[in-house]
């Protein structure tokens, strides 16, 4: 099942907002983050995709970098399709950029998404 940025930005949200009132819940998604994104989505994880949750002592950044471009300034076909729809490419679930969380209402919790 493919996500889409929407998806992926729900998912975020709602893994941070149950996390932030539920002791229970908090403790499975450090634990299984997989199964939490499952339990409050309905959907797994792409196959292959890490997923990694921290408490906020833990937390750093981590930054995807894209691939060397050759010299050439024009995109291959393939590399057009892959960003056609404004899709992520299927590898940057929630690794993309820093999004805000303000609209959750918890103040000083940050999520990742793709923009």
């Amino acid at each position: 099942m493919s996500w889409t940025m929407e998806d992926q930005q729900s998912a975020i949200a709602a893994v941070l907002k149950k996390a932030s009132s539920d002791a229970d819940f908090h403790a499975r998604a450090l634990s299984d983050p997989a199964a939490a994104v499952k339990e409050v989505t309905g959907k797994d994880l792409p196959a292959g995709f890490k997923l990694r949750i921290v408490p906020t002592t833990d937390a750093d950044l981590t930054l995807v970098l894209p691939d060397v471009q050759a010299d050439s300034q024009e995109l291959s076909d393939a590399e057009l399709e892959s960003v056609a729809g404004g899709r992520c490419a299927g590898s940057c679930l929630a690794s993309c950029a820093i999004s805000s969380t303000v609209g959750l209402g918890l103040p000083g919790v940050g999520g990742l998404a793709c923009a």
